[in-house]
């Protein structure tokens, strides 16, 4: 098969485009025939060594987490599923190298739920990771109908997603964005307010009783003026700021849930989420997709095009 790899820790440089062979198929597992792979910051963290202190590394690594596709093979014990059925996932592992930038993937069905006919192929490959973060951010501060949730770097991956599943949840959202992004942010139901300096008294100004929650999806020293706005200063959750904990809220580290990815899977297809798209790449060209996510400024999720 044709993957992405890496022979060793690098800058996205170090990719190539090569022959792997087909990945084996664990008894809980399923082969899918790669349509799209989803781009997340933590696949260029991964390349550049930044999590080599809490996960096993091994190389030729194929760095990617998300996927859609269609299942091509089934392990020996795998009753959820038949082949031919349709599916996206969050296929992360105790240890790093069998990755989604591949045109097969071997994946356990608890990373896995069936692909929301309402999105495109590219759109699935764009949920899991950015959606399963906002989804288990929110669960980790108690989100329910009638509160008001701020939601820092809100026209991001992750962010976008967040938007509209705070919404759904029928919770009033704040959102900080660069005003470039403050119509998107409208458009997607939140209220936008501008990040930076000031970000409390502007949000004073929208909620002048104070908000019921925070999640910081920035990691941008965002904690102290959060917990200003907070009636409860625990109910914050972070997924990029460590002193979040230190201060009484929650770091979250987004873990595969096959039942938390159907529900997602869900609100598409009532209606009730879409995966916004910035850039659809060709996968020979994923050292551009990473390149481009080192960034930071993409407007919703960067896929490759796999098949």
């Amino acid at each position: 098969m044709k993957a992405i790899l890496a022979d060793s820790y690098g800058e996205p440089g170090v990719l190539e485009f090569g022959e792997l062979p087909t990945p084996k198929v664990g008894p809980d597992q399923v082969l899918i025939r790669v349509k799209a792979a989803g781009v997340n910051p933590v696949d260029w963290k991964v390349l550049a060594g930044y999590l080599d202190p809490m996960m096993y590394a091994h190389f030729p690594l194929i760095p990617g987490w998300d996927v859609a596709g269609v299942i091509e093979q089934l392990g020996e014990d795998v009753p959820e599923y038949q082949v031919g059925d349709e599916v996206t996932g969050y296929v992360r592992r105790d240890e790093v190298q069998h990755g989604t930038y591949a045109e097969l993937v071997a994946a356990p069905v608890r990373t896995l739920a069936r692909k929301p006919a309402a999105l495109t192929w590219q759109q699935a490959a764009g949920l899991p990771l950015a959606g399963l973060t906002a989804h288990q951010s929110f669960e980790r501060v108690g989100l329910s109908s009638g509160d008001t949730v701020l939601v820092h770097a809100a026209a991001g991956g992750v962010g976008s997603l967040g938007v509209q599943i705070a919404v759904a949840r029928g919770a009033r959202v704040i959102g900080t964005a660069s005003e470039r992004n403050h119509d998107f942010l409208r458009s997607l139901g939140a209220e936008p307010v501008t990040y930076g300096d000031g970000l409390a008294d502007r949000v004073r100004a929208l909620v002048p009783e104070g908000i019921d929650a925070a999640v910081d999806f920035a990691g941008s020293g965002v904690i102290d003026a959060s917990q200003e706005l907070l009636r409860d200063r625990s109910r914050i959750a972070s997924i990029a700021d460590g002193t979040v904990r230190d201060k009484g809220g929650h770091l979250v580290w987004v873990r595969p849930s096959a039942a938390d990815l159907t529900a997602l899977a869900d609100l598409a297809d009532a209606g009730k989420l879409t995966v916004p798209i910035d850039t659809v790449l060709p996968l020979a060209q994923a050292a551009a997709a990473l390149e481009l996510s080192k960034k930071g400024r993409a407007r919703g999720k960067i896929v490759l095009e796999v098949s």
